[in-house]
Parts: structure tokens; C-alpha cells; sequence
């Protein structure tokens, strides 16, 4: 059963909204797992279906992923969550070729809404398929220079994406 969730009058989206956007943003992230050849595609799987679980209940704010060497951001991409999305068009995913580098790593990190509360948070457990814990890092991206970004959108319901680079 579809879920509809509605924001204002002009907003309205369903579970199957939050798929479509998730769907691009997965493919994202298996290109980004397979350029750099950091993660598996079934690890970047993983962490799409938690977004999925996270977004279709309203608690997702954002991703941000980065690519690091030794500690250095390379490139970076935030998914920011938007729920008056209306009047978007939609872009096709791709356009994320990264680098492999020497001491590679990948962080992504994830941004909860208010409504993701200690309840909710009881609530998910044993859902997700990554074992979350929390994040201290700066994902401000300030030694990284803004690299353009695509829109992704079904009904009202999307995500920007923005992308840095060295």
C-alpha cells in the first residue's frame, strides 16, 4: 500500500515518488562505487535502500558523500531533500565519474529531519541494512570548489543534488 503524504495543497507525493528519486539516486551512487572501486554496488545498494526507508518516512533532510585520499576531500555530492518539488524536471542520473586515488575512502553521511525522533529512531531499528552511528565531520566542502548538480523529482517530491571538486 502507497503511502501519500501532503505538505501544502500544491504538494502532494506518494511512497512511489520517493522510489522513483531514490532510484536515481542509487544509480549515483553504484556509478560513484564502481569509478572509484571504494565500495561494492551492493554496498551502495545498502545504503540506498536505508535513504529509501528514511526518505518514504519523512525523515531524511540530506546525503552528503565524499571522496577522500588519505584524509583529503577529492569530491563531494549532497542530496538535499525537497518536498515542494513540484515544478522541477527532472534529470537523468550520471555525471559522476570520480577518480580512484591512493587511500581512498568513502563517507556518506545522512541528515535527519526533527521528526526523527528518539521514538522514530526505536521505531527503525533492525530496518537498515548499515550499521549507522553518528558523524562529527565537517561536510561544509570548503576546500572543494562548487561543481554544478542535477535536480531529481517525481510529483513533489525530490532531491538536488550538488556537486564539488578539487
Amino acid at each position: 500500500m502507497s503511502q501519500t503524504m501532503t505538505r501544502s495543497a500544491s504538494a502532494t507525493y506518494t511512497d512511489v515518488d520517493v522510489e522513483n528519486v531514490v532510484r536515481r539516486v542509487k544509480a549515483d551512487l553504484i556509478m560513484i562505487a564502481d569509478s572509484t572501486g571504494v565500495w561494492t554496488a551492493a554496498k551502495a545498494a545498502d545504503y540506498a535502500h536505508d535513504i529509501e526507508l528514511l526518505a518514504k518516512k519523512g525523515y531524511l533532510e540530506a546525503v552528503d558523500v565524499t571522496l577522500l585520499s588519505y584524509g583529503v576531500e577529492v569530491k563531494a555530492v549532497r542530496f538535499d531533500v525537497e518536498t515542494e518539488a513540484g515544478t522541477w524536471t527532472s534529470s537523468r542520473p550520471g555525471g559522476v565519474l570520480w577518480p580512484k586515488v591512493a587511500g581512498a575512502d568513502l563517507r556518506l553521511v545522512l541528515y535527519y529531519t526533527d521528526e526523527y525522533t528518539s521514538e522514530a529512531r526505536e521505531a527503525m531499528k533492525g530496518k537498515f541494512k548499515i550499521s549507522w552511528g553518528p558523524c562529527y565531520d565537517d561536510t561544509s566542502h570548503a576546500g572543494l570548489t562548487s561543481a554544478g548538480g542535477r535536480s531529481y523529482a517525481s510529483n513533489a517530491y525530490g532531491m538536488q543534488r550538488k556537486d564539488w571538486a578539487a
